[in-house]
Parts: structure tokens; sequence; C-alpha cells
């Protein structure tokens, strides 16, 4: 019979690490005596991050003897004693390839159910002094698991553990982890995964969306989510940089202009999707080549891709682009590809824009009214004045020739005319939007000021729009997501301090910065967390893929091979190195 070895507690602390702080539970350490267990964890527990650990699904954290034995001999090493790996319970028994998600147990005054493995994470690499331990547990199938309170009381160490229910499907621990992170996955697994009523929300959700993404695909395009054990998809185009010609640049407002691009060699272009964005390389100036990202505002002919760019006064590129770039000019463009696309769908579709941001939703628009869609379409968008609206009269016209459009213009700083019913004053407000009747069961595709789409976004969501029916672009950094690390002050990214680096050049596109590359850095996301550059992470080892980044251009290799690889056309930029010059979506 499986038995309880340690009861280990420890609260929430800053612990330093890489120049910053994380706020930690992970130092926990054996108590003596009884403990009472509670809904959300165990009395004199805590966790620091409670969007991975903790709370009623995640209340208790349990490891065993066995994989201390196992480590030991791994790792060489003689100092491992409970609670090292961050768990609560250190038991002797219950492996993780014997427990099923699902299965209750009692130990002591208090019963549990399992409710998933442990949730990688690069904290009990911190704790353990070595970095690799989160791939480290996955790769070598001895995660440990979560446990959910059901009934709350005592334990204590010498406790015996007893099976009370045997969870639904049968699948255990270390089967449910590899579903999640490595690759060849079984669709019967994951079907059987989804009938597992106690396997926690979040879980839930990754295998939902791994389940659908092991469907055909119906269109080419960017997959938003975890590689599955399909062929990688291709993005229809090439890889890198090619010269292309400036065709034509057509003035629309007093700020903006649409520049049109032809292939040198009179090629037919391959398709983009709508939304979809192009990467620009220019040489400006003696500086280093610099990159930027415009979307295609309008849908792609054969012969020639059309990108708006609006002319910031203090902006280096759109000020090279609007007075000094000229038909017959060449640039270097990357092939289109984004993942804020107009997807396939049967329901109604809202697209909702201000300013430059109209450019990917027009190119919605295009797609919409060459198709004459049926479905109703509503178009919001907002502009300064009648002066400043750039493309009013193209996307009218478009718009006249879907059956069921809904057109709403916004004038911030000018009275509509009395013959422009569909034109406002002011912004969007949520009665304004409530007046024109968006029904709740729309996708809405919005791009903007940030504080633009968040606040539309809030209004849909209040509206009766879900999460998923909200598709947001913007050409800024993304959010970071640094679990556990320490808030501080906003930095605007710049060149990383110390010596230059004599490697290849590094170009983040929507970051702003190129910089060359120094082995000083372990890793790609070292490199841009030395520039302040917002970044994603949780592992730091290749297993989560929360780092994931699409590689405009160049080559690289990996530090530690992922445990399944991205997919074709992505990287993972948490330990990947530049083997050429590399430029990130980052």
């Amino acid at each position: 019979m499986a038995t309880l070895l340690s009861v280990n507690v420890g609260m929430p602390k800053d612990v330093p690490w890489q120049g910053r702080a994380v706020h930690t539970g992970a130092w926990k350490s054996p108590v003596q005596g009884p403990r009472m267990v509670r809904q959300l964890n165990v009395d004199g527990d805590g966790q620091g991050d409670l969007a991975g650990h903790g709370g009623e699904i995640r209340a208790v954290l349990v490891y065993q003897a066995q994989s201390y034995q196992y480590w030991q001999k791994q790792l060489g090493r003689d100092d491992l004693t409970f609670g090292i790996f961050g768990e609560n319970f250190t038991v002797d028994g219950l492996p993780d390839d014997e427990v099923c998600v699902g299965d209750r147990y009692r130990i002591g005054e208090a019963e549990f159910e399992v409710t998933q493995p442990r949730v990688t994470c690069y904290r009990v690499g911190m704790r353990l002094g070595e970095p690799t331990m989160a791939s480290l547990l996955v790769a070598h199938h001895r995660p440990g698991f979560y446990l959910r309170v059901l009934t709350e009381g005592r334990v204590a160490a010498g406790d015996e553990i007893s099976l009370t229910r045997k969870g639904p499907e049968q699948l255990s621990v270390a089967e449910i982890d590899a579903l999640l992170y490595l690759p060849g996955r079984d669709p019967a697994k994951l079907r059987k995964a989804l009938n597992i009523p106690a396997l926690s929300p979040g879980w839930q959700q990754s295998f939902r969306e791994l389940a659908a993404a092991q469907q055909p695909p119906q269109e080419p395009g960017w997959p938003g989510e975890r590689a599955s054990n399909q062929q990688p998809r291709q993005e229809p185009g090439w890889p890198g940089f090619k010269p292309m010609r400036v065709a034509r640049i057509v003035p629309e407002t007093p700020t903006v202009s649409s520049i049109y691009l032809a292939a040198t060699d009179g090629a037919p272009l391959p398709e983009a999707r709508p939304g979809q964005y192009l990467s620009i390389r220019l040489t400006v100036g003696e500086a280093a080549p610099t990159v930027r990202s415009y979307s295609l505002s309008s849908a792609p002919t054969a012969d020639t891709y059309r990108f708006s760019v609006q002319h910031e006064p203090h902006g280096k590129v759109s000020s090279y682009i609007h007075a000094v770039l000229r038909p017959g000019d060449l640039v270097d463009v990357a092939s289109a590809r984004g993942t804020f696309v107009l997807e396939k769908s049967t329901r109604p579709i809202v697209l909702i824009s201000a300013g430059i941001g109209v450019t990917p939703v027009l190119a919605m628009l295009h797609q919409l009214a060459s198709t004459r869609d049926p479905r109703p379409v509503w178009w919001i968008h907002t502009a300064h004045d009648r002066a400043h609206h750039a493309f009013a009269d193209e996307s009218h016209a478009l718009l006249a020739r879907i059956p069921h459009s809904h057109e709403h213009i916004y004038y911030t700083s000018q009275t509509p005319r009395s013959d422009e019913p569909h034109i406002t004053h002011g912004r969007p407000t949520a009665p304004s939007l409530a007046a024109i009747n968006i029904p709740s069961n729309a996708d809405a595709y919005l791009c903007g000021p940030t504080a633009f789409m968040d606040d539309l976004s809030c209004i849909l969501r209040d509206h009766g729009l879900g999460i998923e029916q909200i598709h947001t672009e913007q050409f800024s950094a993304l959010p970071a997501i640094n679990p556990g690390v320490t808030a501080t002050a906003t930095v605007r990214p710049h060149q990383p301090p110390g010596p230059q680096g004599t490697g290849p050049l590094i170009t983040f596109t929507r970051s702003g910065i190129t910089t060359p590359w120094s082995p000083a850095h372990p890793s790609l996301l070292d490199l841009a967390e030395a520039c302040d550059i917002p970044t994603r992470w949780s592992c730091r080892t290749g297993v989560c893929h929360t780092c994931i980044t699409h590689l405009v251009a160049g080559d690289i290799s990996y530090t530690t091979p992922p445990l399944e690889p991205p997919e074709a056309g992505t990287i993972l930029v948490c330990c990947s190195k530049p083997t050429t010059e590399v430029v990130l979506d980052l």
C-alpha cells in the first residue's frame, strides 16, 4: 500500500534569478505532525503564481520517493531532500505510469482526486539548480501530479494512502502528460482524455485544440496552436527575403500611401490570406537594414501585392517610404504570413478598425465582396475626419457588393453631413454598438491602437461575444508572459548592454530592434530579454511552446532539442541560437 512519507509546505517569497526577482512558493520543506488540508492548499503553504499553480484544481502537488531515487542516479546528486521538487506530498508508491487522472484517494482524514500532471515550469529547475529540469521531467515520464481536495481533513507523514475509486478511461498521469507535450499523439487517447470529468479545464481546452489541429486543414494557413502529429503545413510563399519591384505608389490621404509590389521576373505571386502581412527590409541611411511589417490592404492579384503606410512624423522607415521610395525601386520582402486572417465560417462578420488599422480588415472586405458573401457584414471604422479617412470610397463600394452589409463610420473631429446617415461624430461606445444590433454569434476582427482594441473587445464581450469570437491584430510587441517574475517598470526596447556582438544580425520586427548576435547570450530569448523586448515563456527548455515565434528569415540551431518540434516556419526562442542572420516576429 502507498504511504505518505512527508508533508512539505512553503510560503511564496521573492527569489533572485538572472538579475530579476521571481515570486515563487517552490521552496518547500517537511513539517512535523498533522497538517490540515483545505480546499485550496495545505495549512502553511502557498503558491506564488496562481495562473499555473494552486487553486482548487491544483491544491496539492504529489511526487514519489521512487522518482527521487531515479533522479539521484540520473543527475548524480545526493542532496535531493523531500520538497525540493516543489511537492506538498512526498509518497512511497503512486507512480505516474499507474495513477490515472480521475482516481480518488484517501489520506488520513482527507479525500483527494487526481486532476492533471505537474505544469512544466522553469521554477523546478531554479529550485534544483538544473535549468533543463522541466524538460527532463516530461522526457523521462516522471512529472508528478496535482490533487483536488474533495474532503478537507488532517494528514501526516506515515498515513496510508488508499484508493477509493478508479477514474474513467484509465489514462495514467504519464500518458496524459505525453499527450500534451510529446509528438506522436494517439487520436483515440485524445478523445478518451476529453471524457475525464476530473481533468482540469485548462488541459481539456488544450486537448480540444490538439484534436481540432489533427483534422485535415480546410485551406492553407498558419495554425494558431501547438503542432499535432500531422505533417507540418507549409505557408505558400518563399523562404526569407527576396527582392520585389515597386510597381506604383498611390496617395490615399495626406498621410497614407499605398505601395504596389510586383515580382522582378513577372511571375505570378503566391496567394495570401485576407489579413496577413508582409515584412519589408529597407536600408535607411548608413544604419543596419531595418525591417517593418505592413498588412496587405487588398486582396492580392496575380501580379501585385498592395500594402499601405501611414507617415509618422518621427518614423524613420515611414518617412523614407513617403519621401524617398519611388516606382522601379527594389525592396526586400518576406512572403505573406500572420494568423490574423478571415476564417471560414457561416457566422456573421464584424470588421472594426481605427486609423491605419483599417488595412488588414480592408483585405478581408475585398475577399467578402469578391464572393458576394451572403453573411451579414458590419463595417465599423473610426477616423479623425473626412480628409484622413483612408479608403473611404473603396470600402463603401465594396460594401455595396455584399448583399447584407452595414456601414458605420465615426469621425472624432468632424460633424457628418446630413446626406451621410452612416457617419457619426464621436467614437464607438457600448450604447452605439448595441443600437446597430451586432448579433452575439458574430465573429469580430479588430485592428487599431491597443487601447482602442481593448475597449472595443470589452464592449463586444459585454454584448455577448465569446473570447474565441474576437480576433485582434497588433504590430507592436505582444504582451509578455513571464510567470512569477516580479513586475518592473516598462522599458522601451533598446540595444543590449555591454560590448556589441560580432555574429549575424538579429532583427525583432515587432520591436524595431536589429543587433548583432553575441555568444554571451545563451539563447535568442535571452538576447530579447537583454533588449527589454516583451517575451513569452514558461518552461525555458523547449517543452511548453509558450515561446513559439514566427521565423521570418534565417536559420537556427537548438541548444536543447525540443521534445516536440514546432510548426514549420516557427521556432522556440527559449532554446535556440542563430546560425545565419535571423529575423523574428517578436
